[in-house]
């Protein structure tokens, strides 16, 4: 579904990827892990559109994304809920959902708001509320929910864990599970290792910019040198 293949990209003369290989099959969901600074963002906007590549090549369901602009990768059906939410304060829950489908989907903006509403219920009860007023478990939900009105073939999820109490972190993952049951293909961009190890089927583990290791989850997560990664053990 998507293939990445020597992707390279950064930020004047600093490259920051370097070379990554990665792959996407339907019905997957797919980690890729790293600690803070590793490239996990990067690879994100590059797959977005909002940072150009500078090498390699990025294919999606057979169409070539990889000088592809923003418009074009959400038209495409590859939509990205960013790191930090990215949620729009000052506006109500619904206008932030109703912007989801801006650019995509927007005939069936009725019925998703519904399936969003179906997943997430707290955010049918605060419809009307200013988002800089949710929860950060609140907010995480608004953000996949605007993901959602697009109608994804793919989503990219960037640190859906992030700042959330462990309780919260259970039922975002718990989530994540639930949208990929119903077909959904999901890159899970996390520091959570655990927990992504436990969700997904498969992992690529990033160092430095590029790809240290990759294969199944189960056999990531017994493969020591992802302490070594991680830990420096």
């Amino acid at each position: 579904m998507l293939e990445i293949k020597g992707l390279r990209a950064g930020y004047g003369g600093v490259e920051v990827l370097r070379g990554i290989d990665l792959s996407i099959k339907s019905g997957e969901i797919v980690a890729v892990l790293g600690s803070n600074g590793v490239g996990k963002t990067t690879l994100n906007k590059v797959l977005s559109g909002v940072l150009p590549a500078s090498a390699g090549e990025i294919v999606f369901e057979g169409r070539s994304l990889t000088r592809a602009s923003a418009v074009d990768a959400v038209e495409a059906g590859l939509i990205h809920v960013p790191e930090g939410r990215k949620i729009f304060p000052n506006m109500s829950v619904r206008e932030n959902l109703e912007l989801g489908s801006y650019r995509r989907a927007s005939k069936n903006r009725a019925s998703n708001l519904e399936r969003v509403f179906n997943i997430f219920p707290r955010l049918r009860e605060r419809t009307d509320q200013a988002a800089g007023t949710l929860s950060g478990g609140e907010q995480q939900m608004l953000a996949i929910g605007r993901g959602m009105m697009a109608e994804p073939r793919l989503l990219i999820l960037d640190e859906p864990s992030l700042g959330l109490s462990p309780l919260l972190v259970e039922e975002m993952f718990t989530l994540i599970q639930s949208l990929n049951a119903e077909g959904l293909p999901i890159m899970l961009v996390e520091q959570n290792v655990v927990q992504s190890l436990e969700t997904a089927s498969r992992a690529y583990i990033v160092e430095n910019g590029a790809v240290t290791l990759s294969g199944p989850a189960e056999t990531i997560r017994n493969d020591p040198e992802l302490k070594r990664a991680y830990l420096g053990l």
